[in-house]
């Protein structure tokens, strides 16, 4: 099954994750998402450079994050999923404590889910996943079969065509919720049968964070689009921080092009340091 290690891991995805924020004194994910075109100095433009340059991203950032967060259509695009595996064997030996969560944003019927759930945990020894829970539990159920392991359901995304249908009420649900709303409500109930699942809140809304918070109590929280997205990191923590429910704050393109020449990997270490530094600071300021 490829070149991942194991799925029975010896910590959980949640557990390694408590252990990396604390090591690590962290909320900070590095997503990493290759663009050639954007690659600095001598690498610019050459895909079978992908792992080269993540690589030296994570070497740069790893006793600074709680996660990392390769995203597969960046490795995909260019015929690089071997690049992808040797990066995740790169990211277990130098940074075993932090948790990988690949972000695929599956969504599919069962016995598809199951193919998929392979590929991210046994091919590639993913800790966790992005899923789409459109089609309903069935397609959410087959990564769950896989003790330890997260899935984070997308829910309320930092995309303008996110209103499209999340922000919609459900006439049919009692309460008559939000779509986004009812998403955190079956998380954090009857979806959630061993502990497993967290959700994705874009933090570029952060009063819908604050919502996803107050339904969803206990589950961690992805919360993509701070930095070159626009999202406010003080705002976010704000809204989403409480004690005993992690939340993991994803920065990508800010961080891994914070230079355009040969000293990227030290130019993105300073932003990693910085963004860290920042949620770190409002995580204070939010607890009581």
């Amino acid at each position: 099954m490829g070149t991942g290690r194991s799925y029975n891991t010896r910590m959980t995805f949640l557990d390694m994750l408590d252990a990396a924020g604390r090591q690590n004194q962290s909320m900070l994910c590095v997503g990493l998402d290759p663009e050639p075109t954007r690659f600095p100095g001598k690498l610019k433009g050459d895909a079978n450079k992908i792992y080269d340059f993540c690589a030296a991203i994570v070497d740069a950032t790893a006793d600074l994050v709680v996660s990392f967060k390769p995203q597969i259509a960046y490795f995909a695009a260019h015929r690089a999923e071997g690049q992808l595996e040797r990066l995740m064997e790169h990211m277990r030996r130098v940074a075993p404590q932090v948790p990988i969560i690949l972000d695929a944003k599956r969504g599919d019927i069962g016995s598809t889910a199951q193919q998929y759930a392979i590929e991210a945990f046994e091919r590639y020894g993913a800790d966790a996943v992005t899923l789409s829970p459109f089609m309903g539990f069935d397609s959410v159920a087959p990564y769950l079969k896989y003790a330890g392991k997260g899935a984070f359901l997308l829910c309320r995304t930092s995309n303008p065509g996110g209103d499209d249908l999340q922000n919609q009420r459900l006439a049919s649900v009692e309460g008559q919720p939000l779509l986004y709303e009812h998403v955190a409500r079956l998380a954090q109930g009857p979806w959630n049968l061993n502990g497993q699942l967290g959700l994705v809140v874009g933090a570029t809304y952060p009063a819908e964070i604050e919502r996803v918070r107050q339904v969803a109590p206990t589950l961690p929280l992805l919360i993509p689009g701070v930095g070159a997205q626009g999202g406010d990191a003080v705002a976010t923590v704000r809204a989403g921080y409480k004690a005993g429910a992690p939340i993991i704050v994803n920065s990508s393109r800010a961080i891994l092009y914070a230079s355009s020449g040969d000293d990227f990997a030290e130019a993105a270490r300073r932003e990693a340091i910085k963004t860290r530094d920042v949620l770190q600071a409002a995580k204070q300021d939010s607890t009581p």
